[in-house]
């Protein structure tokens, strides 16, 4: 694995360098905004990865609260099993009963619903056997400083394309609002982890973690849930792109993707060598003689 991070590196820098070109070259100028438009390539593939991340965050410190009981790990998986078989049976039901087909946002499809749930336990799963208890927490931390990277990025490439188009740099609307609140509880959730010597802080971190999660589809559905000053979603919702951009648009989610994992791959690293380091001093110094002298 160590052999194949400088390639994976290496390819990634190509790919974000080929992404690069299509956002500033390749990709069509924007009628209305003009150039200005470009960011959008660099803020929605950050919000995107960010909201990734978050959600690898809540699945892993999940995990890491409930694992260290047996029995309420097993309640957690058929609660998991649980929540994929409803969501099937939720599509199927909207499909039946033409009040709530009407209900729905424009541009959510009933696939999109059924696939939410077995693709949100597949990857719960997944972290599960991948993952012991004790990395589980470490991919929590490791998770959560990456996405709060890249949504630091979107709260600062907002403004830039805000202030040319809309004339202000912010306003506080719901779309807004709810991304600092999320950046400001992950901030908080790290330094927790950094100051705090408490035997409980990683749990204390984990519940904090869950809570903060809960943000993420507040952000993300808000814009088609109330009337905003952020634009409506080009993505579903009744909105369109061009085609052009649409691919330029997902070259750069690519390449922010690898670029996140490598960031990941990395940092979880040093976080586990960081945790040996720290069980083998502790281990020594159980063992050192009491009234040695050093």
């Amino acid at each position: 694995m160590k052999k194949a991070f400088p390639i994976l590196g290496l390819l990634t820098a190509a790919l974000l360098s080929y992404a690069l070109y299509d956002a500033l070259i390749v990709a069509p100028k924007e009628q209305t905004m003009g150039d200005v438009q470009r960011i959008f390539y660099y803020h929605v593939p950050s919000a995107w990865t960010a909201f990734l991340l978050f959600f690898l965050n809540f699945l892993a410190s999940i995990q890491y609260l409930v694992r260290r009981d047996p029995e309420t790990d097993k309640v957690a998986n058929w609660v998991v099993i649980t929540f994929a078989v409803l969501t099937c049976v939720a599509a199927f039901v909207i499909k039946l009963v033409p009040d709530l087909m009407k209900a729905l946002p424009e541009g959510v499809e009933l696939s999109s619903i059924a696939t939410t749930g077995p693709i949100i336990a597949g990857i719960y799963f997944l972290l599960r056997k991948l993952f012991s208890v004790e990395d589980s927490d470490a991919l929590a931390v490791t998770t959560a400083e990456v996405g709060v990277v890249f949504c630091t990025v979107v709260l600062v490439t907002g403004p830039l394309w805000a202030r040319p188009v809309w004339g202000i740099w912010w306003t506080w609307d719901v779309r807004l609002t709810s991304t600092l609140v999320l950046w400001l509880i992950y901030v908080s959730y790290l330094v927790l982890r950094r100051f705090s010597s408490s035997g409980q802080t990683p749990v204390l971190a984990a519940a904090l973690a869950v809570f903060g999660a809960l943000d993420v589809p507040l952000v993300y559905f808000s814009i088609w849930i109330f009337r905003t000053q952020h634009p409506q979603p080009v993505i579903g919702g009744g909105g369109s792109i061009d085609p052009r951009m649409l691919r330029v648009l997902l070259v750069n989610w690519l390449a922010f993707l690898c670029f996140a994992f490598l960031v990941c791959w990395s940092r979880y690293r040093l976080e586990r060598l960081k945790r040996q380091v720290e069980e083998t001093q502790a281990l020594e110094a159980l063992l050192e003689p009491r009234g040695a002298v050093r």
